[in-house]
Order: C-alpha cells, then sequence, then structure tokens
C-alpha cells in the first residue's frame, strides 16, 4: 500500500499506517482526567460482506486482491466552522446542560472552537499531499475530488461562508468578527465559568475536566491568515447548520438585526419560560435578546449577517472555483435550490438538500425534490423498477451513482425521511453508495435490495458511509475508493484520515500553525461527551473497510 505516512507523532496521514487516541494524562480533574493524544498501531482495512451472502463472500474475498481503480474521493464533512465572537450563538444554554429541557439545545460551544479554521488548513494541507503523493491506500492514485456534506459553518452567517470558501478555495481567512479583540465566552473577563478560560481563571472546564492555562491562545487562534486552498475540485453541499441558527433556529427579520449589532445575550432572560426554550430558539431566537445585565456590550459587524440558502449557492460562483459553482448549478440561483447533479469519471453525484427550512435539526425532503431525484437517476440508469414492481428499461447510458447529503438515514424524518428514500434508492441499482454526515460518528451501514416474500435475495443493495466531524474527536476525514473488483463485484475501500496537526509537547504559549490544529484536536479528544470515550470515533468495521457488493452493470 502507498499513502502518506506519520512521519512525527500526530502528523497527517492515512491510519492504516498509524492511529491518533488518548496519551498520557497531564492533569487531573474531579470527574475525568486531561490526556495528550498519542500516536499507535495503524488500523488495518477489514472486508466487509454484508450484502452478499455467505457464497458471495467468498467469492468476492477472491477476486478482491485484484482491484482496478474507478474513482478516488475524500469525504469532509460537520467542520462547523464558527464566528465565536458572533451576537446570535447562545452560549448561556451550556449552563443547562444537566436539564433535558434542554437536551437538543446543548453544547452550544466547545473549548475547541476558536481553533477549526486552523483543523481545517491542516485537513487541506494533508489531502493534498495524499493527492501529490499518490496516496490513496488501495489504488495507490490521486484524488480525483473531495466530497462535502455540510455544516462547513456553524450559524448561517457570511462570515463563516467567506472563511469556508477562502479555506478550500484559498484565500484569507479571518476566523473573528467584531474588531481585533472578538467578544468570546473564552475570555477571561467574560462573567461566565461555564466555558474554559485558556488565558488562566477558575471554571467548570479546570476543575472538573482538567484543563489548564494556554496564555494568548485566543489571539493566536483569531489571528488572519492565508489559506491555499485543495489541489482537486470540490462539491459542495446544504447542511442544517447553513440553513438555520445553530442548526435550529429561524432567523428572523428581528433576528437578522440583531446579528450585526452590538449586544450579546449572556443568560436565559426570566421572561422565556424554561419548558419553552426549545421553540422559541426554533421559531423566535430573538426573543432571547433582553436589556441590562441579560446583555453585554460588543462590537457591531456587518459582516456576521445572515446568508440565505440561495446567496450560499450564489457565493460558491467564484474564479477558479473547480467544478463551477462545486457542484451547484445554474438552476440553482434561478430557483434558490440547493440540490444537484454532477458527472465525474463515469460516476454521477446526486447531492440532496435535507433541511427543514421551518426549523429543527432533523431532515426531511419535499416531493419536490423527490421528483427531481427519480429522473436525475432514471438518466442513467439502462433499468430500474417502477413504483408498481415491473422493470422499465430506458436505453439510456448506465453510471455508478453516489448520494450525499447531510442527513442520513437514521436523521431524515417526515412522509419522505429514511426509510422512503432507501426504498426509492433501491429502485435504482446503479446508486452503489450513499455518503452523509450531521452525527458526528462514524458508521457504515449495509442496506440490501429487498426482495417480495418468497423470492431469494439478490445480494445487490448499496452501502451508506457516514463520516465523523472535523469539528469533534476524532477530527477526521475519509478517502473512499470505488473499485472493479471482478467477477462481477464492485468494492468500496474506505479509510480514515488524520490531520497533519502536530501533537503538542509542552504548554508552549508560542505555537505554530501545525501546534494550533494539533491543539484543536487535543482538546476535542477532552470534551466528555464527545472526545475519547465517546462513541465518536464508531467501531473497526465503521472505519478502515472494504465494503464488497454487486456490480449493477460491467463497469467501464
Amino acid at each position: 500500500m502507498s499513502g502518506v505516512h506519520h512521519p512525527l507523532p500526530g502528523a497527517g496521514g492515512l491510519t492504516v499506517h498509524a492511529r491518533l487516541g488518548p496519551g498520557a494524562v497531564v492533569r487531573h480533574g474531579s470527574l475525568q482526567p486531561y490526556r495528550r493524544v498519542a500516536a499507535a498501531e495503524g488500523e488495518a482495512h477489514r472486508v466487509r460482506a454484508d450484502l452478499l451472502g455467505a457464497e458471495g463472500g467468498r467469492r468476492f474475498a477472491r477476486t478482491a486482491g485484484a482491484l482496478r481503480p474507478l474513482l478516488t474521493l475524500a469525504h469532509v464533512t460537520d467542520l462547523q466552522l464558527p464566528d465565536v465572537g458572533s451576537t446570535a450563538r447562545f452560549e448561556f444554554f451550556n449552563r443547562e446542560v444537566a436539564d433535558p429541557l434542554f437536551r437538543e439545545l446543548v453544547p452550544v460551544q466547545r473549548p475547541q472552537e476558536a481553533l477549526t479554521a486552523r483543523a481545517m488548513q491542516a485537513m487541506v494541507s494533508t489531502l493534498n499531499a495524499l493527492h501529490e503523493r499518490s496516496g490513496a491506500p488501495v489504488s495507490g492514485g490521486g484524488l480525483d475530488l473531495v466530497v462535502t456534506t455540510g455544516d462547513a459553518i456553524d450559524n448561517a452567517q457570511w462570515n463563516e461562508v467567506r472563511n469556508w470558501l477562502a479555506l478550500l478555495d484559498g484565500g484569507r481567512v479571518h476566523p473573528g468578527s467584531g474588531g481585533s479583540v472578538p467578544a468570546s465566552v473564552q475570555a477571561r473577563d467574560w462573567p461566565d465559568d461555564v466555558f474554559w478560560r485558556p488565558d488562566g481563571g477558575a471554571d467548570v472546564w479546570r476543575e472538573r475536566f482538567g484543563f489548564g492555562d494556554r496564555p494568548r491562545l485566543l489571539e493566536q487562534a483569531l489571528a488572519a491568515f492565508d489559506a491555499t486552498g485543495l489541489l482537486v475540485p470540490w462539491l459542495a453541499c446544504y447542511g442544517n447548520h447553513e440553513a438555520l441558527l445553530q442548526g435550529v433556529g429561524v432567523v428572523t427579520p428581528e433576528l437578522a438585526a440583531l446579528m450585526v449589532g452590538d449586544r450579546k445575550p449572556s443568560r436565559l432572560r426570566p421572561s422565556v419560560r424554561r419548558e419553552e426554550a426549545l421553540d422559541v430558539f426554533t421559531t423566535r431566537a430573538h426573543e432571547f435578546f433582553g436589556v441590562g445585565d441579560e446583555q453585554l456590550a460588543v462590537v457591531a459587524d456587518p459582516a456576521r449577517r445572515p446568508v440565505g440558502r440561495r446567496e450560499f449557492v450564489d457565493m460558491h460562483f467564484s474564479a477558479g472555483a473547480q467544478p463551477d459553482g462545486h457542484g451547484f448549478t445554474d438552476r440553482n440561483r434561478t430557483e434558490g435550490t440547493a440540490y444537484y447533479a454532477h458527472d465525474a469519471a463515469g460516476v454521477r453525484f446526486v447531492a440532496l438538500d435535507t433541511n427543514d427550512l421551518a426549523g429543527g435539526a432533523d431532515g426531511c425532503l419535499d416531493e419536490i425534490q423527490v421528483a427531481w431525484l427519480r429522473a436525475t437517476l432514471a438518466e442513467v440508469s439502462s433499468r430500474f423498477t417502477a413504483e408498481d414492481g415491473s422493470t422499465v428499461t430506458t436505453g439510456r447510458e448506465d453510471r455508478l451513482v453516489v448520494v450525499f447529503s447531510h442527513h442520513g438515514s437514521t436523521t431524515l424524518t417526515g412522509a419522505h425521511g429514511g426509510p422512503q428514500l432507501l426504498a426509492l434508492l433501491h429502485r435504482f441499482p446503479n446508486v452503489v453508495l450513499w455518503l452523509n454526515g450531521h452525527t458526528h460518528t462514524n458508521a457504515v451501514r449495509a442496506h440490501p435490495r429487498p426482495v417480495a416474500a418468497g423470492q431469494q435475495a439478490t445480494g445487490e443493495g448499496l452501502w451508506e458511509v457516514t463520516t465523523c466531524a472535523v469539528m469533534d474527536w476524532p477530527c477526521q476525514a475519509r478517502i473512499v475508493e470505488l473499485l472493479d473488483a471482478g467477477d462481477g463485484f464492485l468494492a468500496i475501500a474506505c479509510t480514515m484520515v488524520d490531520h497533519e496537526g502536530r501533537i503538542v509537547p509542552a504548554e508552549d504559549p508560542r505555537l505554530s500553525p501545525a501546534d494550533l490544529a494539533g491543539l484543536h484536536r487535543e482538546l476535542a479528544g477532552n470534551v466528555p461527551w464527545s472526545g475519547f470515550d465517546s462513541p465518536t470515533s464508531g467501531t473497526p468495521t465503521d472505519r478502515n473497510v472494504v465494503l464488497g457488493l454487486r456490480a449493477p452493470f460491467p463497469p467501464a
């Protein structure tokens, strides 16, 4: 196997060579210790033949040694790039983490957030190195493209989109807002001890979780820098954090005016009943802004203005964008939609917009998009199954189909929820892979094609691959290789990738860009609800795997 190794402990690369995990304990909190990140032995690929049955699995295992590459991509999702100085991030909800009334609203703030842009810069650099050094682990080739699946930003703000595009296309990144020293809940003088204060002072994170001092960290984290950008084309996707405030709340006209203003709520207003907080957040979050000591003075900034779906799409059409619009089309710009099809290397990529603009974190699809999806899949299928169960022959040229969306089968609800979408995809055998994010957890699910009662299983189906968040531990991306395995089989090789952020050996205030990215990952690993000991990494069969399935047609 080829690929970028981890030349130094913690340097970025393929996890088949080395894998990062919890290291030495450096401090003890009352609830858990604070640990460094450490490099451990790599994790070999595991073959999964869930779709093929016993005999098909044996045949696949015999053919999988001679794999022919069809297309290689990187999957990146859930960066949730924040503006930590935003007036409309209601971090004070973190005080309510123990109250089930606020379960769908917390956490609002994480200790690593100010470093997120640096983590993404490190991931881009790692993917570029994989591409240039022919580092795909199975095929040995470079990347054909990068697929993103939404929640690139955190709070539906224009300045967040600007920074996201600068990170992937190359350009100047401005992580903060509101002047040279943005108002941050992590500042030493912020009137609340529920947030980690890297410059020192008593707080919950020190006492309970062993966090220590990182002097001048916010200053370094929020300094502007130049990003290199990806060397390969990339495709965009619309997630609930692009569409809604913190991925949940509708941006009302009243809230839009407050977002660019000079006041920030610092605690829950007494006039907002606790049992109604989720509903207020979802439909009228402007009511969280109060008067007097319920809010703090900050520097106003017009760059914090909200960005709607049409403008979000428009921002992806810029000089040098590859492909033009990053998958979005002129039809999307005209109609104000965010779903599209993009053809590359014999594969059709189908991006879905699974967001509910009425509010809420769960996803949905409407009938108009579902009808478009049926027609779009039929365009690249020589045969498919009609709603009545009959076989439709079209005479059209076949392409393999990769569907990608922010929400997956477990988080799509409504009349066209996860089960209904899977039923539709199963009617088109050329659909072999569904990529998504949202849950911040690595997961790989086999979805066998259903058969009528009394009929023998065909061994056909599709794989759903959910990749963890760049924001949260393990802060990874995934390489996905589509391969012709011969004898009528396809293989999908999935390999997790660590970014090149350095393991910071000591609490030195002089941090390099690689140190800042590495510190983002270390802090993320020590977050109690989504860190080292959480399920976000998935199981070994959710990470480095080779997925077998029957080829719907002989690959060209």
